[in-house]
């Protein structure tokens, strides 16, 4: 008969890891699957965590995350979990490597940002490009900054931008329309607005964004960039199978106190709840679900 966990950690990302830190601190068997991609593995420098004034990236946070859970007895599988259904008392989660049972589950499998593939790109992210303009706003003041974005979502993220530097410059990659109003407003900061697809993105020395190269061969310079394409993927199709209520943009709906969702014995953690998304704010929550499935835990054993 396969093993029943206390619990089961879906996602290895910042709200799993420290979930998983402190199921393990109670003694709970738990296991993390992780699928080993997402937000976190992407980010070169976390500039916004207590502690790290010079940052550190998400691949470093999460190989000292696991450490520190795997050293508390945390078990961790490289799967995909695909497909969760409730048995009786227990769940079952089936990952593309196998199928894992548990008392409680947490889902931490967050959001995935859509931006386009571009050569360059990806070595800047969280280096000198960035996501978040309430973790990194900061990083762009007085410097010369591209919004590599889309439509409404690139205007809105430029506006949001706007008092923080005044060199700003939104590239509207995929060339969608701009409302009147967001228009306007951006005329009145003062905001260039370039109806161009971008080619590459200029990057030297592992991760300095110097700018975009457009498809139609020019080059623009900057010493930032924000990216700004909107439709991200919000990983809840797990939380949907098992009935667990969600907002319309796919964010899970929890309690405020517990993080549990609407389904019982059922947490969610992180960027895939409904709150500002930021690397402290994942930690927080991951630690606060972890602290009810314990308690419900010993309710359960009573």
């Amino acid at each position: 008969m396969s093993t029943v966990y206390d619990c089961i950690v879906v996602g290895g990302g910042i709200a799993g890891l420290q979930a998983a830190i402190q199921l393990g601190r109670y003694g709970h068997s738990a296991l993390v699957a992780d699928k080993g991609d997402g937000r976190s593995t992407l980010c070169r420098n976390y500039h916004n965590v207590l502690g790290w004034p010079e940052g550190i990236s998400g691949t470093e946070l999460r190989r000292l995350g696991r450490k520190q859970a795997e050293e508390t007895g945390i078990r961790f599988v490289k799967d995909e979990i695909v497909q969760a259904e409730r048995q009786g008392d227990t769940f079952a989660l089936r990952g593309r490597e196998g199928t894992y049972r548990a008392t409680t589950v947490l889902l931490a499998t967050g959001i995935v940002d859509r931006f386009p593939d571009l050569p360059g790109l990806i070595p800047c992210l969280g280096k000198t490009v960035y996501v978040c303009p309430d973790c990194d706003g900061f990083e762009v003041r007085n410097r010369k900054t591209i919004v590599l974005g889309s439509g409404n979502t690139g205007a809105a993220m430029a506006l949001t931008l706007a008092d923080r530097t005044s060199e700003l410059l939104l590239i509207n990659h995929d060339q969608k329309a701009i409302s009147p109003e967001l228009a306007g407003q951006m005329r009145e900061r003062g905001i260039t607005v370039v109806a161009e697809a971008i080619r590459e993105v200029l990057e030297e020395n592992d991760g300095l964004f110097q700018g975009v190269r457009l498809a139609g061969g020019g080059d623009i310079w900057a010493d930032r960039g924000f990216i700004a394409f909107g439709g991200n993927e919000v990983r809840s199709s797990l939380a949907e199978q098992l009935g667990a209520e969600r907002h319309e943009n796919g964010h899970i709906m929890t309690d405020a106190r517990t993080k549990m969702t609407t389904v019982p014995n059922l947490w969610a953690a992180g960027d895939i709840g409904v709150h500002s998304e930021q690397v402290t704010i994942a930690m927080g929550e991951g630690c606060q679900a972890a602290i009810w499935m314990h308690k419900t835990l010993l309710r359960l054993r009573q």
